[in-house]
């Protein structure tokens, strides 16, 4: 199908995401999902064509990270990029949050000409997601009050309740590896908990996945030893997701028996649901000792499942013995990075340029939630930009 082609069926899709905030996949419809991932796939023709997309003369786009980052802060720098906005990190430390300014002031005082605010805020259980629609809810003040020409799209970069860029970077890698969303009907797709020699990973990664895959009429599989469990009403949205795609959803406390016949396998240590809890009040209190005293013993409880590696043997399990292996990395390597971890370093090394390519597509997916929220009707901007021609290198 051509670039053309591709225009053109998109602006068949009747989407709603037009001066929408982007926080969380299961708030957006299948046309919504389907729109950004087409935008994604065409933004990424445009640029593999030498193709320029921008469409911004000037404009900032606003770096919030609360929490430490590589792929997603330099997927965020490269989608703004790729549209034409300047980027510029709010570095809370050098700001005025320090001494006192609310998120109220904050949010107008960093967008009077900006168009885009990323935030990542997944440390504070029952918080981070807050935070970004106080954010918001400052800038529709903001705007409706005059103070801002222009209301600047919010992107959730990572909260307590989901990974929307990364889920949807991960959508579209299942889509380039199965050939279609169609033909992810049926596919059985794990996401295991495995062991790592760290605790108070974020549960947002393994909600993301089984709240958006289980729209596709996969077969999920979630699987984590006793205790290990994500937030509750998380998991009852991915299994009404998948009663209403027509697909299944099972929790597992075995990893041996959950990737049995797996297409698709997603190893990823996480903290339990109740330690995040514990965490965020202690770190809420700034409770030193207390958080020193809760990680020893959340590092012994996880090393009671240092089994809970994928490695050959448990890859044989798995559909022709050899499913996708998927990762949002960087992960825990046994041998390489850790002496013991998430995965075997020969299993991960067969599929290491593949979780590069999995991570490829989140500047796109990114991109196309910017594109998406400025534009009411992307196809046509898109058309435009097609005919103008205008190379990314060179004249």
């Amino acid at each position: 199908m051509s670039l053309q082609d591709k225009i053109e069926k998109l602006g068949q899709l009747k989407t709603d995401l037009y001066k929408k905030d982007f926080l969380l996949t299961w708030e957006k419809s299948q046309e919504d999902l389907k729109g950004i991932l087409e935008v994604a796939e065409i933004l990424k023709e445009m640029r593999d064509n030498n193709i320029s997309p921008r469409v911004f003369d000037s404009g900032l786009s606003i770096s919030n990270f609360r929490d430490n980052s590589t792929r997603t802060r330099f997927s965020f720098a490269s989608a703004s990029n790729l549209l034409g906005c300047a980027v510029q990190d709010l570095d809370e430390q050098k700001s005025q949050i320090a001494h006192g300014e609310t998120v109220r002031e904050t949010a107008n005082m960093i967008s009077f000409l900006s168009d885009f605010i990323g935030i990542r805020d997944d440390m504070y259980l029952g918080e981070g997601n807050k935070y970004m629609r106080e954010v918001g809810d400052a800038l529709d003040e903001g705007f409706a009050k005059g103070v801002l020409p222009n209301r600047p799209g919010i992107v959730n970069l990572q909260c307590d309740m989901d990974h929307p860029t990364q889920s949807m970077a991960d959508l579209m890698h299942l889509q380039q590896e199965f050939g279609s969303l169609e033909n992810l009907k049926g596919k059985k797709i794990v996401m295991s908990w495995a062991y790592s020699p760290s605790y108070g990973k974020p549960l947002s990664v393994p909600q993301g996945i089984i709240g958006l895959m289980s729209r596709y009429g996969m077969n999920i599989e979630l699987a984590y030893p006793e205790g290990y469990g994500l937030i509750p009403e998380i998991v009852d949205i991915a299994k009404n997701n998948a009663k209403q795609s027509g697909g299944t959803f099972n929790i597992s406390h075995s990893m041996e028996d959950a990737i049995k016949d797996a297409d698709i396998v997603y190893p990823k240590s996480w903290a339990p649901f109740h330690i995040m809890q514990e965490r965020t009040e202690l770190l809420k209190n700034a409770d030193k000792e207390g958080l020193k005293a809760l990680e020893q013993t959340c590092l012994a409880n996880n090393a009671k499942f240092k089994d809970w590696e994928y490695n050959e043997s448990k890859m044989k399990l798995t559909k022709s013995q050899d499913a996708l292996y998927m990762h949002c990395l960087p992960a825990d390597i046994s041998g390489v990075s850790c002496k013991e971890g998430e995965v075997n370093a020969d299993v991960f090394e067969k599929y290491r340029i593949r979780t590069y390519l999995e991570a490829g597509f989140k500047p796109y997916i990114i991109a196309a939630m910017m594109f998406t929220n400025k534009f009411q009707n992307p196809s046509e901007v898109l058309n435009n930009i097609l005919k103008r021609d205008r190379k990314r290198v060179g004249f």
